[in-house]
């Protein structure tokens, strides 16, 4: 069964904290490999330059998805409460 994404609009702090765990998760994928291909299959000079914009819209789905738990700690960190979001 799939999940329901949250749809309902973030407080400011949440937000940035998601920001954050998208920024994290885009440097992740980076050195995990994911990025331009190399061999008959890669893309040259074109995917070495948009590469980084796939990490990204990667990172972003991630997060959407509930991602890795980073926003809510970093939103706790950052001193946010439930009752404020």
């Amino acid at each position: 069964m799939i999940t329901p994404v949250d749809t309902r609009p973030m407080s400011p702090l949440r937000a940035k904290a998601a920001e954050l765990e998208t920024a994290f998760l885009s440097e992740m994928l980076g050195q995990a490999g994911l990025g331009p291909q190399s061999g008959a299959f890669g893309g040259g000079i074109g995917e070495e330059q948009f590469a980084s914009f796939l990490r990204e819209a990667e990172a972003k789905a991630m997060v959407r998805a509930g991602g890795i738990g980073l926003t809510e700690a970093l939103f706790r960190a950052m001193g946010g409460t439930d009752a404020a979001d």
